[in-house]
């Protein structure tokens, strides 16, 4: 068996994990800018709104982990099920 080192990794710095969550922060932004630049070939009106797909999507994955929340209620085990 391999001994496991007890060292850092690079996501073990919070310094790291500001500039990863920075850097996402930036190219949201720039996407969110890009909506500007293209056309869109709306179905419905409300596509047509600024960072429409940013927001609808943001919402929805709130809403898929409130959902989860939720469903883990009934959809828990005990520590030992499989024992």
């Amino acid at each position: 068996m391999q001994e496991q080192k007890d060292e850092n990794t690079w996501f073990d710095k919070p310094a790291n994990v500001k500039k990863i969550i920075a850097a996402l922060c930036v190219v949201c932004g720039l996407l969110m800018i890009a909506d500007f630049f293209y056309h869109k070939h709306a179905h419905f009106a409300v596509e047509k709104v600024f960072g429409f797909y940013a927001f609808y999507g943001f919402i929805m994955c709130v809403l898929l982990v409130l959902a989860a929340k939720v469903m883990r209620v009934w959809l828990m085990r005990d520590e030992d099920y499989y024992d």
